[in-house]
Order: C-alpha cells, then sequence, then structure tokens
C-alpha cells in the first residue's frame, strides 16, 4: 500500500514563513479546522480547552488519513489565530479581554466535513473536551496581505504589529481584514525571547 506524503509546510512555504521586513504575499483559499471564542487568551479557560480541542481533532485525522487504503501523511501544520473586534479601529495588542478569536489549523484537502466529524466523535472517546463539538472545517481565502515575522514574547508583538501597519500605509494599502497570528514556536519548549510568530493583515487599495 502506497502512503501520498502531503508536506503543507513545502507546498505553502511562502506562506509559513518570513523575514523581520514585511512583505506583501497573496493567500489563496484553503481548508481548516477552526473554533471560535471570546476573551483574553491568557487568562480565559475557555481558550485552553479550545485549542486543545483543535490539536486533538487534527492529530485524529492526522493518524486516521494514515490508516486508509489510500493513505495520507500530512504532518499537523502549526497553530494559527485570527483576532478582531466589532471595531477594528480600536484593536490593540494591549487590551486582549474585548478580543474574539478564531483559533486554527490548515489541512489538506483530503480532509472532508465527514473526516472532521468522525475525528470529533474518536477524539471524544480518549479526551471529553467541553469545546470537541465546536470544532468545525471552514475554508478561508485572504486575498493580498502584508506579513512580517515577530522574534520574542507575544506580549512584545506591539512594535512589530506598528511597524507593519506602517508598511501597509506606506505601499498604498488600508487594512481590510482581521488580524492574523501563525505561531511557528510552542511556548512550552521554548524561550519567549526565541518565539517565532508571523503577523499577517489583509489589505485592500486605499482610496
Amino acid at each position: 500500500m502506497s502512503t501520498t506524503v502531503v508536506d503543507l509546510k513545502r507546498e505553502l512555504h511562502g506562506l509559513y514563513s518570513a523575514k523581520r521586513e514585511p512583505a506583501l504575499v497573496d493567500v489563496p483559499d484553503l481548508p481548516f479546522l477552526m473554533i471560535d471564542g471570546r476573551g483574553d487568551p491568557n487568562t480565559a479557560p475557555a481558550y485552553a480547552d479550545a485549542v486543545q480541542a483543535l490539536y486533538s481533532v487534527a492529530y485524529t485525522i492526522r493518524f486516521a488519513l494514515k490508516r486508509r487504503p489510500d493513505a495520507v501523511d500530512a504532518p499537523v501544520m502549526p497553530l494559527e489565530g485570527l483576532w478582531w473586534m466589532p471595531d477594528m479601529a480600536t484593536f490593540s495588542t494591549e487590551d486582549k479581554s474585548q478580543w474574539n478569536w478564531t483559533m486554527m489549523i490548515v489541512v489538506p484537502e483530503q480532509v472532508t466535513a465527514q473526516v472532521v466529524e468522525a475525528a470529533r466523535s474518536a477524539a471524544a472517546i480518549t479526551k471529553p473536551l467541553a469545546s470537541l463539538g465546536r470544532v468545525r472545517r471552514e475554508r478561508y481565502a485572504e486575498g493580498r496581505c502584508a506579513q512580517v515575522l515577530h522574534v520574542g514574547p507575544y506580549s512584545a508583538e506591539g512594535p512589530t504589529v506598528a511597524a507593519l501597519h506602517g508598511f501597509i500605509a506606506e505601499h498604498g494599502y488600508v487594512l481590510a481584514g482581521k488580524h492574523h497570528e501563525i505561531y511557528l514556536g510552542d511556548p512550552r519548549r521554548s524561550a519567549p525571547e526565541k518565539l517565532r510568530t508571523i503577523v499577517r493583515q489583509p489589505v485592500a487599495r486605499g482610496e
């Protein structure tokens, strides 16, 4: 039995790597596992439960795909987060208590809604998390974005975000969507000063 290897990190290299200098990228329509919530990720218990549920479904899917007759080996991709407020003009990295968020992990096209449903049921047997039922599959297309690599603790992202927004304005664009972060490092294993995060912002042409 042959196995199809799907290396999304390689296939989508330009979207899952970045430099410390801001750059423009075009992000296509992609399938994700997603879960929504609200509140400060550092203090809201629902956030930790949601992220654990997301990973639980993601890894259950990975092992299920490898066991299929048409086996697929697709490593689990990094955790990502969309962060926003009803009025993005007041969005601040300093006050996170009012943030809405969608945590997500990009998945290969072989991951259908039926595959996700089966994975939720299987994951619930071994780890009955409250948030499992809210994990869903959804496509998401950002289009033209600006992104930059932030190295250091999440709490120190302010200057990086400000520099990214400045780059967007200098190139004749305006902010057009949700603040997006891609977590390349694991805070459980990396020192805060060594964490690597891609900060991405959808843009549109200014008037």
